[in-house]
């Protein structure tokens, strides 16, 4: 696993051991960024699931102005801060270890660019598509880039747009634009 492109290009990336987290493959990560191009430069990217942090980095690389790493686990918050030390991009990153639909809750909204990439049968993105809807995280003209299973079937909350579908194998990347609910 590699940064594809910027100025972290081809700086190796660390993953953790095991298989608690499921990298997003260097192919699927360049298909990502070829469809979100458009909205990284300057972006404000928040990372959620992180695991290793390739995506967040990648942006990071690639021109965005920050990014926020979310990720739950003590190994993987390590791992992240590793590799934002090793491709120079610490000083545009904050790292939180917390949970994700928590750390959802208590932030601000304006993220241009949002990484979802959950454990597939965690049961997370519902809640997290509920959230991001509901508190207005995203901004105006802002995506939400889902990694899921390929046969895998989304019910997506009325707020939520389809932009874009690609399948690469047994991978899907969703694009996805997202306006607050309005409340009654």
């Amino acid at each position: 696993m590699r940064v594809i492109s910027g100025l972290a290009r081809g700086r190796k990336l660390r993953s953790l051991e095991g298989d608690h987290t499921r990298p997003t493959t260097d192919r699927v990560k360049e298909s990502v960024f070829n469809i979100v191009m458009p909205y990284v430069r300057s972006a404000k990217a928040l990372d959620l699931f992180a695991g290793s942090g390739a995506l967040g980095i990648e942006a990071l690389s690639r021109g965005a102005e920050s990014c926020t790493f979310v990720e739950n686990s003590r190994a993987a918050v390590e791992v992240i801060q590793k590799n934002l030390e090793d491709t120079r991009l610490g000083v545009k990153a904050t790292v939180r270890m917390q949970d994700a639909l928590v750390f959802l809750e208590n932030t601000e909204p304006g993220y241009d660019l949002i990484f979802l990439d959950p454990p597939y049968d965690g049961g997370f993105y519902q809640p997290v598509l509920d959230a991001v809807a509901r508190r207005g995280l995203l901004a105006e003209e802002g995506v939400l880039v889902l990694e899921k299973r390929a046969e895998a079937v989304l019910e997506l909350p009325e707020a939520v747009t389809i932009l874009k579908e690609r399948k690469y194998g047994k991978t899907a990347i969703v694009v996805l634009a997202i306006r607050k609910e309005e409340t009654i």
